[in-house]
């Protein structure tokens, strides 16, 4: 990140996009619920998505279009209903919606994207979207992200956004991106929707590789409760207007965008385990010792998700045997007696054998991190090491509340 500066702007920070959001009418709170990104021009697009076999409609309908052409010119997103399960005119809602937008921008339907997010088996609202459409683009600017970054959100307590400057031969190229998610988080890609903007020169394929590899070093270490959305979805778009020298293939410059790339998407991932509901604090764990990174975020990802773990830091107990527990169950192999825990400044575990610790103290670290600064001092950091092998994970949560049952067991009604 040396590299890289944080700026502000998030999604229209880099040059050639604009954005906006409003209030269509699709939610029944009145709240912004309809979101809009494009591009003056036509960008590169890649994007990543749900692993479940129940799917909205726009997620079959955008990985149709990006196997069909790697570019498109807009990002439509509506919040409220997520227009999953909802069958043939599920699908034709989605179409049309792309239709709408195409002719208001005067664009081909086939550079447009769509993204919903809302409650499973409702078909989006379509008076309303068809009513929205025309005050969305209306309403987009150069200053529009923060609009579009409400606009997505549903459960979320708060918006979530991010941009990253760099130069390449003197000049000027910027990340931007925004998310949401707050519960049914657990990617293989979790409700989930995150879009990042980029204004550097760069091909098709090695743009879909960055983003994968970005995807799996950050949405896809995140949990906040085992559960898979059917909607998430991460699309990414980059339109050369930085006028860079094009990066066509891995090398220094291309390793350091896709370095940016990665730190906005592990930013975003972060925000929503942080946010997730009912949550007081975020919870990292670190994992060496592996035999590869793959098998590292395996362990990182197993012990971040376990609700056992995850109650024990809400109700600030520094119960190691737990995070053990978890570590033995990742399906990963090491032998035991290799296993190091620790927490924050606490060791509690090394070689296998339980420490000596003070409990009162590691109680107040976790009880600290919940009152720390939104994430900046609220994380819990775990510490685990499995052996002596070269792999290494991260992986992201947070803990387990009692609000988390509520706002759940009330979410339709």
């Amino acid at each position: 990140m040396a590299d890289w500066q944080e700026i502000t702007g998030g999604v229209t920070a880099p040059k050639g996009y604009r954005a906006a959001g409003i209030a269509a009418g699709l939610k029944p709170s009145g709240a912004p619920d309809l979101a809009l990104i494009w591009s003056d021009v036509e960008a590169i697009a890649a994007g990543v998505f749900t692993t479940s076999v129940v799917r909205a409609a726009c997620v079959d309908y955008c990985r149709q279009r990006l196997e069909e052409k790697a570019s498109a010119r807009a990002i439509l997103c509506n919040a409220g209903q997520a227009n999953a399960a909802t069958g043939e005119q599920g699908l034709a809602d989605t179409l049309e919606s792309a239709d709408l937008l195409a002719r208001e921008l005067s664009i081909s339907p086939n550079s447009v994207l769509i993204a919903s997010t809302g409650v499973i088996g409702q078909r989006i609202r379509m008076d309303a979207l068809r009513k929205g459409i025309p005050s969305v683009v209306a309403a987009s600017s150069t200053e529009g992200n923060d609009a579009a970054a409400k606009a997505i959100c549903t459960t979320d307590l708060v918006p979530k956004t991010i941009a990253l400057e760099t130069t390449f031969e003197g000049r000027p190229v910027r990340i931007g991106g925004i998310c949401k998610g707050s519960g049914m988080i657990h990617p293989n890609m979790a409700t989930m929707l995150a879009f990042v903007t980029c204004d550097a020169t760069v091909s098709s394929h090695l743009w879909h590789d960055m983003l994968k590899r970005a995807a799996d070093r950050s949405f896809n270490q995140i949990t906040v409760d085992g559960d898979t959305s059917t909607n998430d979805t991460l699309i990414a778009l980059t339109n050369g207007q930085s006028r860079t020298p094009a990066i066509t293939e891995m090398g220094p410059e291309a390793e350091k965008l896709e370095a940016g790339l990665t730190a906005v998407c592990q930013h975003l991932a972060k925000a929503i385990a942080r946010d997730g509901e009912g949550a007081t604090c975020l919870i990292e764990v670190q994992v060496t010792g592996a035999p590869d990174d793959a098998a590292g975020r395996r362990v990182a990802k197993t012990i971040v998700g376990s609700s056992l773990v995850k109650s024990a830091v809400f109700g600030r107990d520094p119960n190691w045997g737990r995070i053990a527990a978890a570590a033995g169950r990742a399906g990963v192999s090491f032998d035991q007696d290799n296993l190091r825990i620790q927490l924050g400044e606490f060791l509690l575990m090394e070689n296998g054998q339980p420490l000596p610790f003070d409990r009162p103290a590691a109680s107040a670290y976790l009880k600290q991190a919940a009152a720390g600064a939104y994430l900046k001092e609220d994380t819990v950091l775990m510490q685990v090491q499995i052996g002596n092998g070269p792999g290494s994970g991260i992986a992201w949560g947070c803990d387990l509340s009692y609000d988390y049952v509520k706002i759940n067991a009330e979410y339709t009604t």
